[in-house]
């Protein structure tokens, strides 16, 4: 059955033309349609357009869609002369478009009321598509991908299936997030290259030799699990190279005059990229109709994990007050930040001229990373002027402790014996 399926294809630019040429040359002629009555006058093998969609799915049995945009994907596949009206059950639609993850699964299930089977499929290096020399990059059910797959590899030099609908969609936009953030970086480099006197060729032929195939620029990923996660003790070993060449960088580029924008955010997010910074996934807030419980939750992130410890359990009114109304009821709205309403409470707990209060306030301030020491230590002052400067001794001096704690090193084993 492989033998006599039959193709078609619909748009007939570079990547749909090449496709077309691709399936004739495999001896595969496809049915085509395009909106230019010409376009395939110059398409080795490719007869000349049909009069619509409909027509193509009519003598189809997997029609690559290759198109521009979504709207013409839509008119396409379901216009009053698309595709679905003249599709049979067992079609398979192939759509070749760079869409919005949405449009795809509104095009998938839209073809699902019509029996027809959906794939989305990127495709790269679009130059390649007349020499059978593209990657098709598939997203869709297994069944489907089984039944094109004889038509896929008659103009694709690689097939990879990525998933369920949307995968080869979502693929294909990271790969492009690849393809241009790697423009910028070479942009960069070249530049840097050329304000040192460089011929930026020669650039290019120190890469060609040390990296024929590539390797360097997907090493990170190689590297990563199959979790997604890079050993901690192989970004630690990379980390002192990576930020000593990006500072060399960043030097010569001040030096030279060069503005090089994305290494400075590369230098400045070295530690993320290595994930030496990454902290484990926040635990989900409880319902707020669970009044106790998430009146606790908002007592740990308001003063920091723990502190609910100290009352969960007990069963004393002004306790049970404090969990369930002032934290869940008043700290828990949406009003105000966190922030906001710690303020508010920095500002009164200076009028009370307790350092202890103060330092709670400021301590569970620098544990959420709300407000720095230096703001801290502006706020004293602020306040200073208002609350009196007898007060604000006691505010500075609780904001200097809850400072002094908030930094100061783990002692070492043998300062803890």
């Amino acid at each position: 059955m492989s033998d006599t399926l039959r193709a078609g294809v619909i748009g007939l630019g570079m990547i749909g033309g090449g496709v077309a040429v691709s399936l004739a040359r495999s001896g595969r002629i496809p049915a085509v349609y395009d909106v230019r009555p010409d376009a395939a006058a110059d398409l080795a093998g490719v007869p000349d357009p049909l009069g619509s969609p409909a027509e193509v799915a009519e003598a189809s049995d997997v029609v690559m869609v290759a198109v521009v945009n979504a709207h013409q994907a839509r008119e396409v596949i379901g216009g009053n002369d698309g595709l679905l009206r003249a599709a049979r059950p067992g079609l398979t639609v192939v759509l070749l478009a760079t869409v919005a993850l949405p449009v795809v699964h509104e095009l998938a299930a839209l073809c699902a009321e019509f029996g027809v089977g959906f794939l989305d499929c990127g495709v790269t290096p679009g130059d390649k598509a007349a020499e059978n020399g593209m990657v098709a990059i598939l997203g869709g059910e297994q069944k489907t991908v089984d039944a094109a797959l004889p038509v896929l590899v008659d103009w694709a030099r690689k097939v990879v299936h990525c998933g369920p609908p949307g995968a080869g969609m979502a693929t294909k936009i990271a790969r492009n997030v690849v393809t241009y953030g790697s423009w910028r970086t070479v942009a960069e480099a070249a530049a840097l290259a050329r304000a040192a006197a460089v011929d930026p060729a020669r650039l290019a032929e120190v890469i060609d030799a040390a990296d024929p195939e590539g390797r360097t620029l997907l090493q990170l990923l190689r590297m990563q699990g199959a979790d997604g996660v890079l050993p901690e003790a192989v970004g630690r070993q990379i980390e002192p190279l990576m930020t000593k060449d990006l500072d060399a960088a960043r030097d010569l580029a001040s030096a030279l005059g060069v503005p090089t924008p994305l290494a400075d955010v590369v230098r400045t997010q070295a530690h993320r990229t290595l994930q030496l910074d990454a902290e484990p996934a926040p635990v989900p807030a409880p319902a707020k109709d669970d009044v106790h419980a998430y009146g606790l939750h908002m007592m740990d992130r308001v003063y920091g994990p723990g502190l609910s410890t100290a009352v969960q359990d007990a069963d004393d009114p002004f306790s049970a007050e404090t969990v369930d109304y002032l934290f869940a009821q008043v700290w828990g709205r949406e009003g105000l930040s966190v922030r906001d309403r710690r303020l508010l409470t920095l500002g009164v707990a200076a009028t009370v001229g307790k350092p202890q209060l103060v330092q709670i306030i400021a301590n569970g301030a620098l544990i959420n990373g709300e407000l720095s020491a230096d703001q801290l230590r502006e706020a004293v002052l602020h306040l200073a002027v208002y609350t009196g400067w007898c007060k604000a001794t006691a505010t500075h001096t609780g904001v200097t402790a809850a400072i002094h704690a908030h930094t100061a090193q783990p002692p070492t084993p043998q300062e803890q014996k």
